[in-house]
């Protein structure tokens, strides 16, 4: 059951100033979209076995996604 009563078109992305290991990129998708924070973490993770610009991607979505409650 979501405990987010907003609809996901209107939620506003922003990175997890309280559920973060490095930015909080991870914690603040998974807090917007009401999933598991760990299974997006592991998921991100697993997505290195392939080939691709992950890290790359993380470091700019570090940077354009603002904090949150601000």
């Amino acid at each position: 059951m979501s405990t987010n009563t907003v609809p996901f078109h209107q939620r506003r992305l922003e990175r997890s100033t309280t559920d973060k290991w490095l930015g909080g990129v991870l914690g603040g998708i998974a807090q917007t979209y009401d999933w598991n924070p760990t299974l997006v973490r592991v998921l991100f993770i697993a997505s290195f076995v392939l080939p691709g610009p992950q890290l790359l991607i993380y470091l700019g979505v570090w940077i354009v996604m603002a904090m949150m409650g601000r």
